[in-house]
């Protein structure tokens, strides 16, 4: 069983910054994609932020200079770190992670719990 834990949310002022952490446990082989989603409050969950192992980035046009993705392929965690905070940022914010349990496994996704947002204005 593979689990992701999400850390580092919280409120913070608009125009501030938070980082998000999420450490991936269990029985993994090797972790592929790795990304951080949103779902406001009546919205549909968005794409935020991935990142591949190699390290290729991808980010939503809401995002692209103020967010920036990264990962610690040792620890199989991946950060998120939020700069430049906006009212529209608020939200939950789950990590993601496509894994592998051994050489010979299919690849399976797996999702944190989520961890709140809040950016006042």
């Amino acid at each position: 069983q593979v689990q992701l834990v999400e850390s580092g949310g919280g409120l913070v002022q608009a125009g501030g910054s938070l980082r998000l952490s999420c450490a991936a446990s269990g029985r993994i082989f090797s972790i592929n994609g790795m990304g951080w989603y949103r779902q406001a409050p009546g919205k549909q969950l968005e794409l935020v932020a991935t990142i591949t192992s190699r390290g290729g980035t991808n980010y939503a046009d809401s995002v692209k200079g103020r967010f920036a993705i990264s990962r610690d392929n040792a620890k199989n965690t991946v950060f998120l770190q939020m700069n430049s905070l906006k009212p529209e940022d608020t939200a939950v914010y789950y990590c993601n992670a496509g894994y592998r349990g051994s050489m010979w496994s299919a690849e399976y996704d797996v999702w944190g719990q989520g961890t709140q947002v809040t950016v006042s204005s």
